[in-house]
């Protein structure tokens, strides 16, 4: 009986240390979009949440933890959406259901992904406290993007790689426009449309001989 009381306790000790993340996350992001990231400081984020100013640099351990949380929690959100969306596709239609995603995911998870997305374009500076962690991310892209091409059909002249980067170049770049333009979905929507125009003249290229992947 001690055992399941003990387990018990565990469990909601466990559940207070998730909520406390989640509430942390929320306010990390509500102040990086008041405030930038500079000014965004950790006794902040943790009054922000409703917990103490020493909570949140305990927890993440400094700024650069911060950030890499955000990054880390909003990526994997992403990819199990996108993961959702693409599953069973390949080709041309896994490219076109990760655009929607996308499209979608900027759209409706505003807050959380202008955060993630600042982080992303701050992250070329060498001081970036998260360049390592963005750069895996991209890699990742790139290889589930080059892995859609090449398990399909395609036997197009592009190869697989000059399309991945090709399409995760668009996708920043229209990223980066909806930063410049939150108040104009309807555009950001127009241009992920454009991409999938984009990718679909890839998939029509005569193969000229060439055999499938």
């Amino acid at each position: 009986m001690a055992t399941t009381g003990k387990a018990a306790l565990r469990r909601t000790h466990a559940e207070r240390t998730d909520l406390s993340d989640r509430r942390m996350l929320e306010a990390a992001i509500a102040l990086i979009i008041e405030r930038g990231t500079d000014k965004t400081t950790l006794k902040d984020v943790g009054e922000q949440a409703g917990y103490s100013r020493g909570l949140a640099g305990y927890r993440f351990g400094s700024k650069a933890g911060l950030f890499e949380f955000i990054v880390r929690s909003v990526s994997e959100q992403w990819l199990a959406e996108l993961k959702s969306a693409t599953s069973g596709r390949q080709g041309l239609d896994a490219l076109c259901a990760a655009i929607d995603e996308h499209c979608r995911f900027c759209i409706e998870a505003s807050d959380a992904v202008r955060a993630f997305y600042i982080l992303w374009f701050e992250s070329i500076g060498v001081q970036s406290p998260v360049r390592e962690v963005i750069n895996g991310i991209h890699d990742r892209r790139l290889r589930d993007v080059v892995a859609w091409i090449e398990r399909s059909d395609y036997a197009g002249e592009t190869g697989a790689e000059a399309i991945a980067g090709q399409f995760n170049a668009a996708v920043l770049g229209i990223a980066y426009q909806w930063l410049a333009h939150p108040d104009k979905p309807d555009t950001i929507r127009a241009l992920h449309d454009t991409l999938k125009h984009t990718m679909t003249l890839y998939f029509a290229e005569p193969t000229h001989g060439r055999k499938p992947s």
